[in-house]
């Protein structure tokens, strides 16, 4: 019988696979398993080479529903996750997303639906990593910039700001969503964050990233 499986990566202490499943439940996903790797980089360790991975290549069958936040969870390096996705449509393995509710399998065989299915697959594909190397170059940034505050905090002297009201998992999930689309109301629904937080947040990613890693979020 065809099995819908979650797969989730979280890399910070922040992110939880709770979370994840909850969004796909919400958004109408019936997840029979959930597959999950822990403190692992998107970046730098492709599927194949995560423990949980490994495993999820060798539970899916053709026929299975592979369910993802969004492609990042699969990687954030373009080259990965094309050959991920692409290896599991030749499986039969039908990959769905969460946001925005993208499907991917290889039961097309009209060639004007497939090029547009890989042209869609590589431009989300190099989103997720352009989101990454984005998300490191703010990362850098913050630090820099909190290395050069003065402040009052009680232990660097340095002056941290204000405290951001949403946690980088949360962050994420906002430049994912906006990303791809959706509307400011639906973006705070999903992420249980007021419009105003997730309006900063569009309007100034960089600085976001930059308080998330000012308080060592």
């Amino acid at each position: 019988m065809p099995k819908t499986i979650l797969y989730a990566r979280v890399s910070t202490t922040e992110q939880t696979i709770d979370h994840q499943k909850v969004q796909a439940e919400t958004a109408g996903f019936k997840i029979d398993r959930v597959i999950a790797d822990h403190g692992i980089s998107g970046v730098n360790v492709p599927l194949a080479d995560r423990p949980e991975g490994r495993r999820l290549h060798d539970i899916l069958r053709g026929g299975d529903t592979l369910v993802v936040r969004w492609v990042d969870r699969l990687g954030r390096n373009y080259q990965d996750v094309t050959d991920t996705i692409r290896q599991f449509m030749r499986e039969g393995v039908v990959i769905r997303t969460v946001i925005n509710n993208m499907t991917f399998d290889g039961a097309t065989t009209e060639p004007i639906q497939q090029a547009v299915r890989d042209a869609l697959i590589g431009f989300m594909a190099a989103t997720a990593q352009a989101q990454a190397e984005a998300t490191k170059e703010a990362q850098r940034a913050g630090i820099a910039h909190a290395k050069a505050k003065e402040g009052k905090d009680g232990k660097t002297g340095r002056y941290l700001g204000r405290k951001p009201s949403f946690t980088r998992d949360a962050y994420q999930t906002v430049r994912d969503m906006i990303t791809n689309g959706a509307s400011t109301s639906e973006t705070a629904r999903a992420t249980g964050l007021s419009r105003q937080a997730v309006l900063r947040i569009k309007a100034d990613p960089a600085a976001a990233e930059a308080a998330l890693a000012t308080w060592g979020i």
